[in-house]
C-alpha cells in the first residue's frame, strides 16, 4: 500500500506546471509590423536592427521574396513554400527566419525558442496589407497568445513615395501606399538625402494628409533611433496618457493624393452609453451603413479615441483597425478634467458633418434622455 501512495505522489509532479511562478503571467513578446512599399527600405531598417549593437535580443520575420535580401541568402530555401526551419542567429543576439505564411507559423516556431529574444520585427510583403495582417495578431493576442501587438510601421521612400501615392487604381481600388500609411503607428520618411527640402516638405505634407496622427521619423539608409520603432504600444492601455495628449492635436485633413483617403476628427463632451457606441461602431465598421454626401459608403481603416462612459472614473481607449475594434479601461482617471470624448477616423469618402450627426445622435442623445 505504501508503494503505492509513493507512486500517486511521484506521478504528482507531472501535472505542477514548474516554468511559471505560481501567480507570475508569462512574459509576453511585443510584434511590430515593418510594412512599405517594394523599395522603400524596409529590408536596410531589418538589417540596420539585425547588426546594431543593442540592449534587446530580436527576432526577425521575413516575408519578403521580391526584394533580394541579403538576409535571404544565408537562409536555407525550401522548395515545398514552408517555413524556413534554419534559423541566422547573429552576433548581437538578433535571430532571423523567413515565411511564405502569414507568420503565425514563425511565431509559433519562435516561442519555442522564447528564452532567447525579447521582441518580434515581422516584415510584410510590398503590396500587403498590413491593417489585416496586424488585426491577426490583435486578435490572436485578446485570446491570451504569448504575443501582443506592440505597432505598426510603414516605410516611405522619399524619392519616389509621391509617386507611388498618386498612382491611380482602376475600379475604385485603395492605393496600397496610402493604405500602408493610413494603418500606421509611425511612418520613416527614407531616403532624405536623396530630396531637397520643397520635396521634403511634400513628402511630409502627403503622409500628414492621409493621416493625421501618425507620427514622422525621417531618416537617410533606415539609420533610426530603435527607441523610436520599438515598444510603441500603440494597441494596450500603456498608449493611454499619450492618445489623449495626441488627439488633441490632430487636426482633419484634406484628400490630398489618394482622392478619398483622409483623416476626420472631432470631439463631444460628455458621458458615453458603452451600447450605443458599440452600436454606432458596428454600423460604422461592420455595416457600411454611412455615406457620405456623394453616396459612398465610408470605409475606415484606421480607429482611434478616447471616452468617458457613465459611472466610470477611468478614460476607456477605443481601437480600431478594419472591422475589428477594441474598448479598453486605461489607467488614466478623469478626475476634475471635463469628460471631453474625442475619436480620430483614417479612411475613405469620410464625412465629418455625417459621422459626428451620426455619433451625437445614436450616442450621445440616448444617454442625454436617460
Amino acid at each position: 500500500m505504501e508503494g503505492l501512495v509513493m507512486e500517486e505522489e511521484d506521478d504528482c509532479p507531472e501535472l505542477v506546471p514548474i516554468d511559471t511562478p505560481p501567480g507570475r503571467p508569462a512574459e509576453q513578446i511585443p510584434v511590430t509590423i515593418i510594412t512599405g512599399y517594394l523599395g522603400a527600405g524596409k529590408t536596410t531598417l531589418l538589417n540596420y536592427i539585425l547588426t546594431e549593437q543593442h540592449s534587446k535580443r530580436i527576432a526577425v520575420i521575413l516575408n519578403e521574396f521580391g526584394e533580394g535580401s541579403a538576409l535571404e541568402k544565408s537562409l536555407a530555401v525550401s522548395q515545398a513554400g514552408e517555413l524556413y526551419e534554419e534559423w541566422l542567429e547573429l552576433r548581437n543576439g538578433c535571430l532571423c527566419c523567413s515565411v511564405k505564411d502569414n507568420g503565425f507559423k514563425a511565431i509559433e516556431n519562435l516561442m519555442e525558442k522564447k528564452g532567447k529574444f525579447d521582441y518580434i520585427l515581422l516584415e510584410t510583403t510590398g503590396l500587403a496589407d498590413p491593417g489585416a495582417v496586424a488585426s491577426m495578431f490583435w486578435v490572436d493576442a485578446e485570446l491570451g497568445s504569448d504575443i501582443y501587438l506592440d505597432g505598426i510601421v510603414t516605410v516611405v521612400d522619399a524619392k519616389y513615395g509621391l509617386q507611388q501615392l498618386t498612382e491611380e487604381k482602376t475600379d475604385g481600388l485603395v492605393n496600397e501606399a496610402a493604405r500602408q500609411i493610413a494603418v500606421a503607428d509611425l511612418t520613416i520618411i527614407n531616403k532624405t538625402d536623396l530630396v531637397n527640402e520643397e520635396e521634403l516638405a511634400q513628402i511630409r505634407e502627403a503622409v500628414r494628409s492621409v493621416n493625421g496622427l501618425v507620427k514622422i521619423v525621417e531618416s537617410q539608409k533606415s539609420r533610426v533611433n530603435l527607441s523610436e520603432v520599438l515598444d510603441l504600444h500603440s494597441f494596450d492601455s500603456k498608449d493611454g496618457a499619450n492618445l489623449a495628449e495626441k488627439l488633441q492635436l490632430v487636426k482633419d485633413t484634406r484628400p490630398h493624393l489618394d482622392k478619398s483617403i483622409l483623416t476626420v476628427t472631432f470631439e463631444v463632451a460628455g458621458d458615453l452609453s458603452e451600447d450605443a457606441l458599440n452600436v454606432f461602431i458596428q454600423d460604422l465598421l461592420w455595416e457600411k451603413m454611412f455615406k457620405n454626401k456623394e453616396g459612398q459608403p465610408m470605409t475606415v481603416i484606421r480607429l482611434k479615441g478616447i471616452v468617458s462612459f457613465a459611472g466610470k472614473d477611468h478614460q476607456v481607449m477605443l481601437q480600431g483597425v478594419h472591422e475589428l475594434y477594441d474598448l479598453n479601461e486605461t489607467p488614466q482617471l478623469w478626475g476634475e478634467n471635463p469628460r471631453i470624448n474625442r475619436l480620430v477616423f483614417i479612411g475613405r469618402n469620410l464625412d465629418k458633418s455625417i459621422l459626428q450627426e451620426q455619433f451625437i445622435s445614436t450616442v450621445v442623445e440616448p444617454e442625454l434622455e436617460n
